[in-house]
């Protein structure tokens, strides 16, 4: 992923509105973060839980979203985000949506889907598990490009959603 600033990074919300951005709270640690091994960058905003970033890289450019989390965990003993396809225990994965971008979202449609309760897919794919008998580490990396291209695929359907 390409090295962003704080300000494309706010420029880059293909879903937000002047209010999310005044109380959009940047990752505490942007300044730490290896662009070259990032797929895309995702958070929950440290001031106001109820909200989670996603930016991705579309068509070479950076283009983000911005969700909100559901209000209450589920009750599941476990859950699988549809992101990373990581089996966690339940109250690790939450429903999050996005409001869509343009027409469609000024009429307050919006997507949902499952994901890490701490939006951490980019990490959770990468931990480094023993590899099962018949296992290859091409598996692995497979998981590493399928969880960026599921994360491509969410932040396009709520750009591209008119």
């Amino acid at each position: 992923m390409q090295e962003l600033t704080a300000d494309v990074i706010r420029a880059s919300f293909v879903n937000a509105d002047e209010r999310d951005l005044e109380i959009l709270d940047l990752p505490p640690d942007l300044m730490l973060a290896d662009w070259f091994h990032l797929d895309f960058l995702a958070w929950r905003d440290p001031a106001t839980r109820s909200r989670c970033y996603a930016v991705v890289e579309l068509d070479g450019e950076p283009t983000g979203v911005v969700l909100r989390v559901a209000a209450s965990s589920s009750r599941a003993r476990n859950g699988i985000c549809n992101i990373c396809r990581t089996m966690q225990p339940g109250n690790q994965v939450t429903m999050m949506s996005a409001r869509k971008g343009g027409e469609a979202g000024r009429r307050e449609e919006s997507i949902g889907t499952y994901m890490c309760a701490d939006a951490s897919c980019h990490q959770n794919v990468r931990i480094a598990h023993p590899l099962a008998p018949g296992e290859f580490r091409a598996d692995v990396d497979f998981r590493i490009d399928s969880t960026a291209r599921r994360m491509r695929d969410f932040v396009r359907r709520v750009r591209d959603a008119d």
